[in-house]
């Protein structure tokens, strides 16, 4: 099997060499594509200081984490022999992450030859990498596994790239990440691939350790709904995506998916202590879906719970 993981970085100076060294410590890892974002903090200079082979650092444009992906597989793309194109997994992992060690080896123990993508879970880490939180407890929780697609329209459980190997082929059939989405692009991209086939879940099975600091915008409480909406607009109006269920599926889905983006910025409120936004939220999933209502409590517990 031939793994490439992808980093795209913007001013992550502190957290990439974490983040290549753990990419490197996978003994499937074939190349680590580092894509420097207009970083002005030295990020490209830390990379450039990997002493592995593997390691290739390329410049990116300064537009986006989106179009860095891109660029990232893009050039895997050019470095590969036409086998590999085919029968290769990429991964796209934030620059701030760190993958734990035989992460790859055990999401693609077994998979199945007809699996577009394999994913597992995660466990938080605080700036100095010490795991924080109780998601721990979480481990037993079962996600679903197979075809997928309706789950994840109502909402992305997957949560996070770092999580995911992905085949070569199919990445490439989805056309990659959509450069207008600046959050939720990784949702878009993960129902695309789940209307290509088969997405698998492995049960307890910890991936990534997702890096929690005050400089992440997605842990920041700042973030409102309107930030998501473009990504709302864009899944559900796309024919890649909806003609694979029925329409009259996708009015309720939908309502689905924006209760669980609710949900969402009301658990982060709450990690990032802001309790008022987090009890607004929350009121505004019950009313746009009073059915959610002891899922969305639920929840926000969980988050205050450290889950």
């Amino acid at each position: 099997m031939w793994v490439n993981v992808v980093i795209p970085v913007k001013n992550g100076a502190r957290f990439i060499s974490d983040a290549i060294e753990s990419a490197l410590g996978q003994t499937c890892v074939k190349r680590v594509v580092v894509v420097d974002d207009g970083s002005t903090d030295g990020s490209a200079e830390m990379a450039a200081r990997a002493c592995d082979p593997r390691v290739i650092l390329i410049r990116g444009g300064g537009r986006g984490v989106s179009a860095a992906r891109n660029l990232g597989f893009a050039e895997v793309e050019r470095l590969s022999p036409a086998r590999e194109r085919e029968q290769g997994w990429v991964m796209f992992l934030d620059a701030d992450d760190r993958l734990v060690p035989e992460a790859t080896e055990k999401l693609l123990e077994g998979v199945g030859a007809d699996c577009v993508a394999v994913y597992g879970g995660y466990e938080r880490i605080d700036s100095d990498g010490r795991r924080i939180g109780r998601r721990r407890m979480l481990h037993r929780r079962g996600k679903p596994s197979g075809e997928v697609l309706r789950e994840l329209l109502a909402g992305n459980f997957i949560v996070n790239g770092g999580v995911m190997l992905i085949r070569h082929a199919q990445f490439r059939r989805t056309g990659g990440f959509d450069e207008t989405l600046r959050y939720c692009e990784d949702w878009h991209l993960f129902c695309r691939l789940a209307g290509l086939g088969p997405i698998v879940w492995r049960p307890r099975t910890t991936v990534l350790e997702y890096r929690v600091h005050s400089a992440s915008a997605m842990m920041s409480g700042r973030l409102n709904f309107g930030h998501y909406r473009p990504a709302v607009e864009r899944v559900f109006t796309d024919p890649m995506i909806i003609g694979k269920v029925d329409s009259g599926d996708l009015v309720r889905l939908r309502r689905k998916a924006e209760a669980h983006l609710k949900t969402y910025l009301a658990c982060q409120a709450i990690r990032a202590r802001a309790y008022g936004r987090a009890m607004m939220e929350t009121a505004e999933v019950i009313a746009l879906l009073p059915s959610q209502a002891a899922k969305a409590l639920a929840h926000a517990l969980g988050a205050l719970a450290g889950l």
